[in-house]
């Protein structure tokens, strides 16, 4: 009796029916759960930052870079997008996540013995022999996550956000006092080898906790071979995704140096630093909801386009206000002698107008469990990306972020129509979806550019940021919700929040 009690338990992670009586509710209500935790975790990020900056030195920052850049190249290989195939598949069972979780173990272990064949290459390639015991040490923490792997698919697919986020705000408060703690005791760049770890652990072990389920022998026959070529193409994509994303940043050092490396790095992160607060959270639960919903078509247009139209109205207004205030904000934040990144700033904030509706395209591939069309799309759009980050490399990291700028606004129509076609969602209806909150955007911040042409350089930078930071959002809530007359729209939303 206790045996079936405990097997019906187990068997509650697989089954999904429950979730769609009230898949609108869960999904506002995990939304509004994760970006708490986002915000959160950023605040205790920004600290740690400033506090262990403070403690160590750039060059202690220095060598774990060194063996960073390798790493996260290696760890794409280790969960082999199983964890996505688990959350996204409308029906599974004990016997394929069990043989899923064994094969991530095996990736973890695969993916360590990689990455310690290479240590001796990294030492030899910087002429630092301190390397290999880094990398040695951080190695570790690929078997910690690799046992946690499906723990966090299966919370994820019954879509237990509190539990997720509670896990992953206490396994980074104990990393980051670990790591202040052996920062003050005079371990130095030992202390960023301490802050992955121990969140990696303490994660792994809140996984096991939150999530009883437990792992049995594998069982090659129980039919995963569509599983492991979803996650395969899903690798595939994030393999082509990370070479592209990173090759500007390769060419601009290679080419023209550290400075202009340093400008066009910072502006880029700086413009990430928003965005990925906004798109992290809410993918994390439009993903499960949207697999969920594969086989209701016109459900999943409704809630893809809900989704989409709380990624613009939070991230338009913030890329418009960018664009405008681009200057003051590159100095307010950075100081003055980083005044040269506010130009490079602006060109890759035009490119962020496009590149939050596009990120959202992945949802569709992966609800639908196609990966093979994303990894397909991945070919061309990395492909058509490198070749921009060429056409500018002769004009420095200027010419870099034009060029990217250009080709991100070319290749929106044909993102959204290769992601769209073959579902019940139209360009149609995104344009329909987001035109009202862009027009906002745009309105809101020609104002703030009259204002900013009409005082210009007559008052303190800190008051005309604020200035502009209010006109702004007022000129947009006012367009939106009254003249667009969306506020009923969004206080609908809100009652949601109550329940």
């Amino acid at each position: 009796m206790k045996n079936f009690s405990s097997n019906k338990k187990q068997d509650n992670y697989f089954n999904t029916e429950h979730l769609k009586g009230d898949l609108k509710g869960r999904s506002v209500r995990g939304g509004v759960v994760t970006m708490g935790a986002q915000a959160f975790k950023f605040s205790l990020n920004l600290i740690s930052n400033v506090v262990l900056a403070r403690l160590l030195t750039p060059q202690d920052y220095g060598l774990i870079g060194m063996v960073t850049a390798v790493i996260g190249f290696v760890s794409l290989f280790k969960d082999l997008g199983l964890s996505m195939a688990t959350v996204q598949k409308e029906e599974i069972n004990h016997e394929q996540v069990s043989t899923l979780f064994w094969l991530n173990v095996a990736l973890s272990v695969f993916t360590s013995l990689v990455a310690l064949a290479l240590a001796p290459g990294i030492a030899w390639f910087y002429h630092e022999p301190r390397l290999i015991w880094i990398t040695l040490a951080l190695l570790s923490g690929f078997i910690f996550s690799g046992l946690g792997v499906q723990h966090n698919a299966l919370l994820n697919r019954q879509m237990h956000y509190k539990a997720l986020m509670f896990n992953d705000v206490i396994a980074m408060l104990f990393g980051v006092i670990a790591a202040i703690s052996a920062a003050l005791c005079g371990l130095g760049y030992w202390s960023l080898v301490i802050l992955p770890l121990v969140s990696g652990l303490v994660n792994t072990i809140g996984l096991w906790i939150a999530c009883t389920w437990r792992p049995s022998a594998p069982a090659w026959q129980s039919g995963i071979g569509s599983m492991l070529a979803f996650g395969g193409h899903l690798t595939g994509f994030s393999t082509i995704n990370y070479f592209a994303r990173n090759l500007d940043n390769v060419l601009i050092g290679k080419f023209w140096g550290a400075q202009q490396l340093g400008l066009y790095a910072k502006a880029y992160q700086l413009l990430l630093l928003p965005i990925n607060q906004i798109n992290a959270p809410i993918t994390a639960v439009a993903i499960p909801g949207l697999s969920r919903l594969q086989h209701e078509p016109q459900k999943f247009r409704h809630y893809y386009l809900k989704a989409i139209s709380m990624i613009a109205f939070l991230t338009m207004p913030t890329i418009t206000f960018m664009i405008v205030a681009s200057e003051e904000i590159i100095v307010f934040l950075l100081g003055s002698q980083w005044r040269d990144a506010s130009t490079i700033f602006r060109l890759l904030s035009i490119s962020a107008l496009v590149q939050p509706i596009c990120n959202t395209t992945g949802w569709l591939y992966i609800a639908r469990g196609r990966s093979d069309y994303m990894f397909k799309w991945g070919l061309f759009s990395s492909s058509w990306l490198v070749i921009s980050f060429f056409i500018g490399l002769p004009h420095q990291a200027f010419g870099v972020a034009l060029s990217y700028a250009i080709a991100m606004l070319l290749q929106a129509v044909p993102c959204i129509y290769f992601a769209t076609r073959g579902t019940s969602i139209t360009i149609l209806d995104v344009l329909q979806v987001i035109k009202e909150i862009f027009t906002s955007s745009v309105v809101a911040s020609l104002v703030v550019l009259g204002i900013k042409i009409s005082i210009g350089n007559s008052l303190p930078l800190w008051a005309t940021v604020i200035i502009y930071s209010v006109v702004m959002s007022v000129v947009y809530f006012w367009l939106l919700f009254y003249i667009f007359k969306m506020k009923n729209y969004y206080l609908n939303l809100l009652k949601e929040l109550k329940k």
